[in-house]
């Protein structure tokens, strides 16, 4: 019997530590499971409407990004043809300066200076520097010294072209 007592006294001193022990544990309660399961889906509607904007905003961006290609392509087109047309003007200004060099040299040297003299300085510089060399000192030899100096003088500069490409 001693040991039924002392079975006895053991399981109500566990029972009482047990009783102090989870008095001194604070409870849950049922509100803070609730609180907890509101905060968990408010912040799954937050990511769920991130998610959302962030699809909205990639199908914005690959709009923009497929206007932006189109636009590209057209203005290369567009460059391409007028890269085109340049070097079709190009061609036939040449063309019109080989015809007007052709025409000056036919001309005798006292004529052709005495055109060139009384033309704008660009101009003749253009002809003159597409004539033929003997010719072409022959036109200077005829001009006046100082007009023969000054288109010399320019003609013996490097002119230097931007280029296009």
């Amino acid at each position: 019997m001693n040991s039924k007592r002392f079975f006895v006294l053991v399981v109500a001193a566990v029972m009482g530590l047990l009783l102090v022990f989870s008095a001194a544990l604070p409870a849950a309660p049922p509100a803070a499971d609730d609180d907890m399961l509101k905060f968990v889906e408010k912040k799954k509607q937050e990511l769920q409407d991130r998610e959302e904007v962030l699809k909205k905003e990639e199908e914005r961006l690959k709009v923009l990004k497929k206007d932006v290609d189109e636009r590209i392509e057209k203005y290369t087109r567009l460059l391409g043809q007028l890269e085109e047309a340049l070097k079709t003007i190009d061609a036939t200004k040449n063309e019109r300066l080989e015809h007007v060099v052709k025409a000056y040299e036919a001309m005798s040297a006292e004529d052709a200076a005495a055109r060139l003299s009384a033309m704008d300085e660009a101009t003749s510089l253009k002809i003159l520097s597409k004539m033929k060399s003997k010719k072409a000192g022959a036109v200077i030899a005829a001009m006046e010294p100082r007009t023969a100096a000054a288109l010399s003088s320019q003609m013996s500069k490097t002119v230097k072209k931007i280029p296009t490409q």
